[in-house]
This record gives C-alpha cells, sequence and structure tokens, in this order.
C-alpha cells in the first residue's frame, strides 16, 4: 500500500507471479496474508460448546431457583444480561479492530453515577450530556491511537485513569433518582442486543468486512501505518466501543437493587474483555463468531445468578479472570484453526515480505532439480602419477656415494 508510509515503496506479493486480481479473491490479506481464506468452522464449533453450556448453567439455575426464570425475575436477568451485553460489545467491538478499548468499564461506572445523579431530570435529559462527552472522549481516544499509532491497550489505560479521577471525585454511594424501570421493557432491549450482537457477528463474518475490520491489526513491523482506511474503521470501532460502554452503565444503575457505589470499574472491563474473548473474539484481532458474544453473556450472567441463588459471594474479579484465562486458550484455537487453508490441503507457504526496492536485489533463485550428477564432477586420468621416491636423481646420488666411498 503505497500510502501507508510516504516515500517508501509499497509491500511485495505474498506470492511473487500472482496476479492482483487473484490474490483480491483467494486472499484474506492480499498485501501480507497467506494463500486461501479464513476457516470459521472453528468458531461453530466452540459456539457450540458454550451453547451445550449455557442450557447447563439454566438448568442448574432453574433447579435452585425457578422464580429466576419466570416474571420480574426473569426480567431482571434479561437487563442483566443486555447490560453485560453491550460491554461485551464494547470491548468486543474494539478487540475485532485490534485496539482493545480498555477504559469501558469505568466508562460504565461513570455513566452509571451520572444517571443515578441527573436521572430526576428525565431520562432524555440525563442521557443527552453522557452521549455527547461518551462520543467526545472515545474521539479524542480513537485520534491518539490512531495518529499517534500506539496500541489502543495503553491509550484506553491512559483514558480509563481519567475517568477514574471522575468518579473519585464521589465520596459515597449514589441513590439513583430516575423513575426509568428497564425491566418493563426487559424483553425488548433483549431482542435488540440480540439482534445487534448476531448480525453484527454475521457481517463480521464476510470476508470483505472482516479484512476491512482488522486491517489495523499489524502483520510486519508494528511501526509502519496500516494506511487510511484502517484508521478510520479503528476510530470508529473506539468511539462506538465507548457510546456502548456508555449505554451499558446506565442500564446498571437503573437495574441495581440499591445505591451505585464509585468504584474503578475496571473489574467491569476485566469482565467484559474475558467475555468477548470467551465468545470467540480473537486477541489479535480480526477473527470473531456470530452467536459467541451472546451465548458467553448468557452463560455468565446465569452462573452469577446461580452462584447468588446458592448463597455464594463471587467477585465479578474472580469470573472476569477465569473468562479471560479461557479467552485467551479460544484465542489460540481461533488463530490456529481459522488460519487459511492451503490450496492442496497443505500448509501454504507464503515468500518473505518484501522492503521496496532495497530487497528487490537480494532474492535468490529456487534450486532446480538435478537428475545427475556425473556431468558436474571434474573428469578422472586414467594415468599412473610417477612416485617422487623413485626418481633418477636419487640413483645418481646413490651412486656418487657409492663412488666415495671406493
Amino acid at each position: 500500500m503505497a500510502y501507508d508510509e510516504p516515500g517508501r515503496a509499497g509491500s511485495a506479493e505474498p506470492t511473487p507471479g500472482v496476479p492482483a486480481t487473484v490474490l483480491e479473491n483467494v486472499f484474506d490479506d492480499p498485501a501480507h496474508g497467506e494463500p486461501g481464506r479464513d476457516r470459521v468452522g472453528v468458531h461453530l464449533v466452540w459456539e457450540t460448546l458454550l451453547l451445550v453450556g449455557l442450557v447447563g448453567v439454566v438448568l442448574l439455575l432453574r433447579r435452585e431457583d425457578a422464580d429466576a426464570l419466570r416474571g420480574d425475575g426473569l426480567r431482571t436477568l434479561l437487563v442483566d444480561v443486555v447490560a453485560l451485553g453491550l460491554l461485551a460489545l464494547a470491548a468486543g467491538l474494539s478487540l475485532r479492530t485490534a485496539a482493545v478499548n480498555l477504559a469501558v468499564g469505568p466508562i460504565a461506572v461513570a455513566a452509571a453515577l451520572h444517571f443515578a445523579e441527573q436521572g430526576d431530570r428525565g431520562v432524555p435529559a440525563a442521557l443527552t450530556p453522557a452521549l455527547v462527552a461518551a462520543a467526545v472522549g472515545g474521539l479524542a481516544l480513537a485520534l491518539a491511537v490512531v495518529v499517534l499509532h500506539v496500541p489502543g491497550w495503553a491509550a484506553s489505560l491512559a483514558a480509563a485513569a481519567a475517568v477514574i479521577v471522575y468518579i473519585e471525585r464521589r465520596s459515597g454511594a449514589v441513590v439513583v433518582q430516575a423513575g426509568y424501570d428497564p425491566r418493563r421493557t426487559a424483553f425488548y432491549l433483549f431482542a435488540g442486543f440480540a439482534a445487534v450482537a448476531v448480525l453484527g457477528g454475521m457481517f463480521g463474518a464476510i470476508r470483505a468486512v472482516r479484512r476491512v475490520v482488522g486491517r489495523f491489526r499489524p502483520v510486519v513491523d508494528p511501526a509502519r501505518r496500516r494506511g487510511v482506511l484502517a484508521a478510520l474503521v479503528t476510530a470508529a470501532a473506539l468511539v462506538g466501543s465507548t457510546v456502548l460502554a456508555m449505554l451499558a452503565g446506565v442500564l446498571l444503575a437503573a437495574n441495581a437493587a440499591g445505591p451505585v457505589v464509585p468504584t474503578s470499574g475496571l473489574d467491569w472491563t476485566v469482565l467484559a474483555v474475558g467475555v468477548a474473548m470467551l465468545g470467540g473474539t480473537s486477541a489479535y484481532g480480526r477473527r470473531g463468531g456470530v452467536f459467541g458474544t451472546l451465548l458467553a453473556v448468557g452463560v455468565v450472567v446465569v452462573f452469577l445468578a446461580w452462584a447468588t441463588a446458592r448463597g455464594w459471594t463471587v467477585s465479578r474479579w474472580t469470573v472476569g479472570g477465569a473468562a479471560l484465562g479461557v479467552g485467551l486458550v479460544v484465542t489460540r484455537l481461533v488463530e490456529a484453526c481459522g488460519r487459511p487453508r492451503g490450496a492442496i490441503g497443505e500448509p501454504a507457504e507464503t515468500a518473505p515480505a518484501g522492503d521496496g526496492t532495497i530487497s528487490t536485489g537480494w532474492s535468490l533463485p529456487r534450486p532446480s532439480t538435478v537428475d545427475n550428477w556425473a556431468p558436474a564432477l571434474p573428469a578422472q586420468s586414467t594415468a599412473t602419477p610417477p612416485d617422487p621416491w623413485e626418481a633418477p636423481r636419487w640413483e645418481t646420488g646413490s651412486r656418487r656415494w657409492d663412488d666415495d666411498d671406493r
């Protein structure tokens, strides 16, 4: 891509001699990728296992507390699913672009505190300034990531620190002043979240879309910029993840049984990123499933409800750490089993990426097969070489010694 770095030649093709039109149809990343297209079968297998796990925890919850799955208990459970689901979508969206947003947890807590304080003014009046602040903050974070071309986790961690400073200005818990009750529209909220999660996963499974969304993912030297399109997509994803985290915080405050407690919110970040990775989103970006986020959120929320019904106290740090640990294993499976397959069932052999005009003169020709080694050997002479110990000068010298003895 000529616009990646001004004054530097474009990257070499992964397979020399293959036309660019063929590469566009065969490669997921024509500039640097491996021959073939990403495989999604590993996501379907993992999502099947998640579905089995969800059915299992639902049966456990039904055995322990059947009221949690009907009436007001079910509505509260569905709102919890939507709240955590929005956080997981925020984390997963940024993960897909290889610029994870670690500030989603603190943003959710800050939004919950704001809604608890300003909710008595009405939902529109309370949401509008929070939405504007989230969009502006997300844009500032996006500019820092794409303009400076720095890792998203580092920039978002700095943003999280700034949000935590805002949270720490509250000395105590804040009672929710709003009269908005999301449980009255719990089924609609859940249907909307499920539609967004599944349709987004299906949309991201399209080869061209997946390639564009994951274009910020480094493939060679991470200092090299990935182009204007990658910067725009990554910036939009960071802004979107910030807004989704704000909406999740509003639902957390409105669905809470008590006042909103000021916390750092980093436990929500760990839980959100862990759930996103547990659903099949790769920690390296680009690759992800279809139903994984919806199923993973359901498993975690129902498990927490079951633990509460049994009288257990399980912190979000514990659940988030466990989900993150399993998600790392899932990332390895997704990257190993989702990589392109060779054209004839064998691992694809890719040529080393070029470095512009500098490396054009250093390519070595591929050795050819040699059928007969005989012509390459020097011709052997059949004559016997003379023996230096039998030279005439030794005989002559011997005669001279004999004459002297006489």
